[in-house]
């Protein structure tokens, strides 16, 4: 999974393309090498990268502060460290609910 790789000091390191302002928060795929998410906050005070680790630590079933946003604070593109859980597990724990379209 392109989206996901081991940084060098052991976290997972995420790659992510996210879509604010969507009618409910959820990952819709894959997009050029990113785990796409749709996201309903708007890219407004932070409150879209807010909803991201919280969307994202629920659904790996780790507190948000294990959760880094490392860069893309602004962007659409973004990228995550996540501590406290190994890659095969948040491999697993995301691709229960990635559907890719064939």
């Amino acid at each position: 999974m392109p989206y996901l790789s081991q940084a060098s000091d052991g976290n997972v390191l995420v790659r992510l393309h996210v879509q604010p302002k969507a009618s409910k928060t959820r990952i819709i795929g894959l997009f050029d090498g990113c785990l796409k998410l749709a996201i309903l906050a708007p890219p407004v005070d932070g409150r879209a990268n807010e909803e991201v680790v919280t969307f994202l630590a629920g659904l790996l079933g780790i507190p948000g502060r294990n959760i880094t946003l490392k860069s893309g604070a602004q962007g659409r593109r973004k990228q995550l460290l996540i501590h406290g859980l190994p890659l095969e597990e948040v491999r697993r724990k995301l691709s229960e609910r990635l559907v890719v379209e064939p």
